[in-house]
């Protein structure tokens, strides 16, 4: 507890239950290039070696691969993403409730993020049906935050509970990244991301009172002119991304600061962080992490087996990687994703 804090200012959230949902459709990462493979007119040499430089070994996908060709237009792409993302997320919802052994009624905010498909009325409003939700749960649909929006949301829930304490608050993600398919761009960046992103909806039950993890403090990061380096080119073709080869670098440059400055702003250093709840955007960044936080090789290891696993599963991963997390009762953790902006969100966990 943070000395001379007011008691508005000792508040914090306590995470409840955190429930992560795979689609039915697993594959060996060897089929999906060579299912991409045939989808395209890209070098199947330059595709093999992107996709294995990924790391991962498989992953769970929206459709089964036979079902990827019929994928001709961005609304077509689209209906699906409406349709399996409603499933996915009402399943991960469910879960993340019975976990906490908290009912459907008793839920006050439901804020819903995903950055992969389009609906309107969003998605959250149909979930909210479907589980049982009160009429008058408060609901923040978000677009656009991509792979920061998991650990962005959770923020976003601290905040709230810090002025509703006995409320209710919930984070649902959905993410299918495999909808976003581009047949006819044989892009370095397009290569990489088909090998490297998979589907998955993940969602978290967090309350103003009770057991679980608390989250202490929380910080949000924008960095100036840096939009080229991650996010989608929108047309007529749909999800077009746009990954920038200086990424990797940039992280380098400035994450460990901003990360360093946050810790010692509650009395902490790197070393004395227990556990690094990381989320997985590729081996290259991952590495960066590590070396410039100088942590030791297995501080990622739960990181590194959910990029393994699963792919990076943008907004997903990080909750995914928080539920596959032990950490030791009365033991600081940092959570902390990258996204589209450029920017960062850490936060403050203890155990």
């Amino acid at each position: 507890m943070l000395a001379g804090a007011s008691p508005r200012q000792r508040r914090r959230m306590h995470i409840a239950g955190v429930q992560t949902v795979l689609p039915e459709h697993r594959y060996g990462q060897a089929e999906i290039t060579e299912a991409f493979s045939r989808l395209t007119d890209c070098d199947e040499e330059l595709l093999r070696r992107f996709h294995a430089a990924t790391g991962v070994q498989g992953r769970n996908l929206a459709l089964p691969l036979a079902d990827y060709a019929k994928l001709d237009s961005f609304a077509r792409a689209n209906d699906v993403y409406v349709e399996r993302a409603l499933e996915l997320g009402e399943q991960a919802l469910a879960g993340a409730l019975r976990k906490a052994d908290i009912p459907p009624e008793k839920v006050d905010l439901l804020l819903f993020c995903s950055t992969t498909g389009l609906s309107t009325p969003s998605l959250d409003a149909k979930i909210a049906q479907r589980i049982g939700l009160r009429p008058d749960v408060k609901r923040v649909p978000v677009f656009g935050l991509g792979c920061a929006a998991g650990a962005s949301g959770l923020s976003r829930l601290h905040d709230y509970l810090r002025g509703w304490p006995a409320h209710v608050a919930v984070l649902v993600c959905v993410e299918l990244c495999s909808l976003t398919i581009q047949r006819d761009d044989t892009s370095i960046a397009n290569l990489i991301a088909s090998g490297l992103f998979g589907d998955a909806a993940a969602a978290v039950v967090a309350t103003g009172r009770g057991p679980g993890p608390e989250v202490v403090a929380t910080r949000s990061r924008l960095y100036p002119d840096t939009e080229h380096l991650m996010g989608w080119n929108v047309g007529d073709h749909g999800f077009r991304i746009m990954l920038d080869a200086d990424l990797t670098s940039f992280v380098e440059e400035v994450l460990a600061a901003d990360i360093k400055a946050f810790l010692a702003d509650y009395g902490l250093t790197t070393d004395q962080v227990a556990n690094w709840i990381c989320h997985p955007g590729g081996p290259k960044v991952i590495e960066k992490i590590v070396d410039t936080l100088g942590l030791p090789p297995k501080a990622l290891d739960v990181t590194w087996r959910s990029l393994r696993e699963n792919g990076n599963l943008s907004s997903v991963s990080v909750l995914h990687v928080l539920q596959e997390t032990r950490g030791r009762p009365g033991t600081p953790a940092v959570l902390m994703a990258l996204g589209p902006g450029f920017s960062a969100e850490l936060l403050l966990l203890h155990w």
